[in-house]
C-alpha cells in the first residue's frame, strides 16, 4: 500500500539556505530522487512555491504562506494539512502546531535554547523573552512526546533528547547530515589576491564562517588575541566572516573594547563564489562552539581543503573523528597550544588534517540521510496500520 506523506517543507529555499532550509531542501531533493511510488506533499512558503523545480510526478506542492514560530502557523498549517488528507507529515524542526493531533514525524536537530537559555542570544526585551521561552517549552515538548518517531542528526543529540525529555530509546533514530562536498579546483592566485583585498583581509590569517550567536563562543577567541598580542606572539590575523547582524555588532564592540580591533577582521557577509579563495589561503579554520547537535561549518571547511581546530564539545569529537585538532572550549592557553601547532609546524599538521579532512567528509551523504528517513517513513506506516 503507498503512502500519502506531507512535508513542511517552509524553510526550504530562500532567507534560510543554510542550516534548517538546507537540510529540508537536500531531504526533498533525494527523495524525489529515490521515490518514485510514494505521495508527497511539501507545504511551502509563496516564493518557493513560485519557483519550485522538482517536477517529479508524485511530489506535489502546497502553498502554506505561513511564516514559522507564527500565530498564522499555529491556526492554519493544522487544516492545510488535515485537508490533504495524509498519512503523516514531517516537521523537519520542532515547531509542530499545537493544535495539530494527526500523526507525524519531527526532525529535532539539537536542543540548544533548551541548554542554553541566556538573554544575550536575543534582541527581545526580558519580559517578551520570557514569553518566547514559554511558547519555545511548550512547542518542543509537545513535538517530542506527540510525535510517532523522533529524527535526530547526531548520536550526541539522540542521548540529549533522551535524558532531557525521558524517551525510550527506540523512539528516536539518527541520520546524519552531510556537506556539500565536491571537488574545489583551486582559485588563481590573482583572484585570491583581488578577493583577500575585497574584505580587507591580511595573510596569514585564521579563518571562522558562520553566525554569531553566544553558544558559537566566539567571545574566547578575543581573549586568545588578546593573551597573544600582550605577549608579541601575534604572527597572524583572525578573520570573522558572517552576516553584520546584532551579535556580530557587539562582538566587534568586545574587540575593540579588548583592544584587539586591529587582529580581528570582521568581512560581513561574503558570497558563496569568494568563499573558496578565503578557505584556501586560511592557515586554518577554527571553531570554538560550546554546543552542536551536527556541526556542518567544520566539515564544510574540510571539503575545502582548510584545516580545522575544533572544541571538544557535544557531537564534534563523533562529527569530526580524527580529522581535527582538539581544544577545550574554556581554555585559553590550550586553545593557543593548538593554533601554535597550526602556525609554527604548518607544513606536516597542515597537510596530515586536510587529508584527513577530505576523507572524513566523504563518509557522509545527503542521499544516505534521505534513504534512512525513507526507512523511518515506512516503518512509521507499518505500525500505523
Amino acid at each position: 500500500m503507498l503512502m500519502r506523506i506531507g512535508i513542511d517543507g517552509r524553510f526550504y529555499g530562500g532567507e534560510q539556505s543554510k542550516g534548517l532550509g538546507r537540510y529540508t531542501q537536500k531531504l526533498i531533493e533525494n527523495l524525489a530522487r529515490l521515490d518514485k511510488q510514494n505521495e508527497y506533499f511539501i507545504f511551502l512558503q509563496e516564493q518557493e512555491y513560485k519557483t519550485w523545480k522538482i517536477n517529479t510526478d508524485n511530489f506535489h506542492r502546497v502553498l502554506a504562506p505561513y511564516h514559522w514560530y507564527s500565530i498564522t502557523e499555529q491556526l492554519f498549517m493544522p487544516l492545510k494539512i488535515k485537508n490533504a488528507e495524509l498519512d503523516f507529515v514531517h516537521f523537519p524542526h520542532f515547531n509542530v502546531p499545537l493544535f495539530y493531533n494527526g500523526p507525524f514525524i519531527v526532525t529535532i536537530h539539537d536542543l540548544i535554547i533548551s541548554r542554553f537559555p541566556t538573554e544575550r542570544a536575543t534582541t527581545l526585551g526580558p519580559w517578551l523573552y520570557k514569553i518566547k521561552q514559554l511558547a519555545y517549552h511548550r512547542v518542543i515538548k509537545h513535538a517530542a512526546y506527540a510525535a510517532k518517531r523522533i529524527i535526530t542528526v547526531s548520536d550526541y543529540s539522540k542521548q540529549d533528547i533522551i535524558d532531557y525529555f525521558k524517551l525510550p530509546e527506540p523512539k528516536i533514530s539518527v541520520t546524519y547530515e552531510a556537506a556539500d562536498f565536491q571537488e574545489v579546483k583551486e582559485v588563481a592566485d590573482e583572484e585570491k589576491r583581488k578577493i583577500l583585498q575585497r574584505y580587507n583581509i591580511d595573510t596569514p590569517f585564521i579563518l571562522y564562517i558562520g553566525n554569531a550567536y553566544p553558544h558559537k563562543n566566539l567571545e574566547i577567541l578575543m581573549k586568545v588575541i588578546k593573551v597573544l598580542k600582550k605577549k608579541k606572539q601575534l604572527d597572524w590575523k583572525l578573520v570573522l566572516v558572517g552576516k553584520k547582524d546584532y551579535f556580530y555588532q557587539r562582538l566587534e564592540q568586545l574587540a575593540w573594547a579588548m583592544d584587539v580591533e586591529k587582529e580581528v577582521i570582521f568581512t560581513g557577509f561574503v558570497p558563496d563564489h569568494d568563499l573558496p579563495a578565503l578557505y584556501q589561503e586560511a592557515l586554518a579554520y577554527i571553531f570554538p562552539s560550546r554546543y552542536e547537535g551536527f556541526g556542518l561549518p567544520p566539515l564544510e571547511a574540510m571539503s575545502y581543503g582548510t584545516p580545522v581546530l575544533s572544541s571538544q564539545q557535544a557531537c564534534l569529537p563523533e562529527i569530526l573523528g580524527e580529522a581535527a585538532l582538539y581544544f577545550d572550549y574554556q581554555d585559553v592557553y590550550g586553545i593557543i597550544k593548538q593554533l601554535e601547532k597550526i602556525t609554527k609546524n604548518q607544513n606536516n599538521i597542515r597537510r596530515d588534517l586536510i587529508t584527513k579532512g577530505l576523507k572524513k567528509v566523504r563518509e557522509y551523504s545527503w542521499e544516505r540521510m534521505a534513504r534512512q528517513t525513507l526507512r523511518i517513513y515506512e516503518q512509521t506506516f507499518k505500525n500505523k496500520n
